[in-house]
């Protein structure tokens, strides 16, 4: 492979279907993929005890550490392989153990706030957001959370209505307009065959790390932002 990476941001709310567009456009690439959940960079808080990790407000910019995910896409960019910390949901902290990334053709950032800070937005080559209904997104967070992780209803309810919701409207939400693209949930078939086109010529070296909103608009026979 040839360094650097075409980094890709991918954003929106929860449930908003990023890890779906995600694997969409990257189906023609897939063995050239390093995919960075944002969640894996929640801040290490084993110095708080379980109850009071429950209480952290886990939407706000504020709950990441940014400069480790700076430190590591930095690193992946100059070739280099990285420790990435995973996260644990249902004890609300990093495990002990890392996963070692090794850089690739394509790497995808992926999280509620992947295009909020201004330094890892330098580093993306192409920033997409994706849109999706708040009713079915706090749906499919019940949803989740319940079933995946754990945790019981009324406590979800609560953590949406007093730091997920606002959060998404202080800070989510506004992040599009750092977006390349805005892609409504859904969004048509000939869309994501042409993001999917896109990064594999960047495999294939046959890109030019330049994205043209309005040419890929023409292409696809409207608007997406």
């Amino acid at each position: 492979m040839t360094y650097p990476s075409f980094v890709v941001g991918i954003a929106g709310g929860t449930g908003a279907g990023k890890t779906t567009v995600s694997r969409l456009i990257t189906q023609r690439v897939a063995d050239s993929v390093t995919r960075i959940p944002l969640d894996n960079y929640y801040r290490d808080l084993s110095h708080l005890d379980v109850e009071e990790r429950a209480e952290v407000n886990y939407d706000h910019p504020e709950a990441f550490e940014w400069d480790l995910l700076c430190e590591h896409l930095e690193a992946l960019l100059s070739g280099n392989s990285v420790e990435m910390p995973q996260y644990d949901f249902e004890i609300h902290n990093r495990k002990d153990e890392t996963v070692t990334v090794e850089p690739t053709d394509v790497i995808v950032v992926e999280g509620i706030l992947a295009l909020y800070d201004e330094e890892i937005n330098g580093m993306l080559d192409l920033r997409l957001y994706v849109e999706t209904d708040a009713d079915v997104r706090i749906l499919r967070r019940i949803e989740r959370d319940v079933v995946d992780r754990g945790r019981d209803l009324e406590g979800v309810i609560d953590q949406y209505l007093s730091t997920v919701k606002p959060m998404h409207e202080q800070f989510i939400e506004p992040s599009k307009k750092h977006a390349d693209l805005i892609i409504p949930e859904g969004a048509n078939r000939m869309a994501i065959n042409l993001l999917e086109e896109k990064l594999q010529n960047e495999v294939d070296g046959e890109g030019t790390r330049t994205w043209e909103r309005e040419d890929f608009e023409r292409e696809i026979g409207g608007q997406l932002r």
